[in-house]
């Protein structure tokens, strides 16, 4: 597994609610200062999050073989990790599948328009930590990254990845400026009708990545 595989998942991260809360934001009283501050909470959830499942696939996998028979004991790990992480998937395409309706922003999210930075961070910290498909999203990369004993900065190209498409937003209201009244809106309604059909060709590439590194290991065990 080369690790620039995982960077398509970050487009699960940001599709629906997440992506919505940024243009919204973005059309806020004080737009940089509210999305600067939400790209901050969201930053400090996803590092925070696909590094603890790194660190826990690497405990569970254990330190590097040397022997022969840890090999065989190292490769059994790494293949119910494997598992694992196509359980995930699993999961998270079934989770992206019943929420696929859901479109429009939420009536909470009506008072973003006057919300500072303070607030938008913690959006960005709730948002992040508290959606499904997020979490699994995270522990797949994690474990991932891991799985495959690549170090953590591995996992820092995903991390900017997320950012960015969640900064797009910001980006059209600082380039666009005069057509950003249009371009936001277009952009949230593309998010909420189609974000869950990008995010299930993403996942089933990645599984179909996770599904070779099985047979792969099947093979050498």
């Amino acid at each position: 597994m080369n690790f620039l595989t995982i960077l398509p998942l970050a487009v699960v991260m940001v599709a629906g609610t997440q992506v919505v809360a940024a243009v919204l934001l973005a059309s806020a009283e004080r737009p940089r200062a509210a999305s600067l501050g939400y790209l901050t909470g969201a930053g400090a959830v996803v590092v925070a999050g696909v590094t603890l499942s790194w660190l826990l696939t690497r405990v569970l996998r254990g330190p590097e073989a040397r022997a022969e028979t840890d090999v065989v004991r190292f490769e059994r790990t790494a293949i119910w990790i494997d598992w694992a992480v196509l359980a995930l998937l699993v999961i998270l395409a079934v989770v992206v599948w019943l929420r696929r309706h859901r479109t429009g922003p939420p009536r909470w999210m009506e008072p973003l328009r006057r919300a500072g930075p303070g607030y938008a961070l913690r959006l960005g910290v709730v948002l992040f930590a508290t959606a499904p498909s997020d979490d699994l999203t995270m522990a797949a990369v994690g474990a991932s990254v891991a799985r495959h004993n690549l170090a953590w900065w591995h996992l820092l190209p995903f991390v900017l990845l997320t950012l960015g498409l969640l900064a797009v937003p910001l980006l059209i209201l600082l380039l666009a400026r005069g057509r950003a009244a249009t371009a936001l809106p277009r952009l949230r309604r593309w998010a909420d009708r189609h974000g869950w059909v990008v995010s299930e060709v993403v996942i089933a590439f990645f599984a179909l990545v996770t599904v070779l590194d099985l047979l792969e290991s099947s093979r050498r065990g």
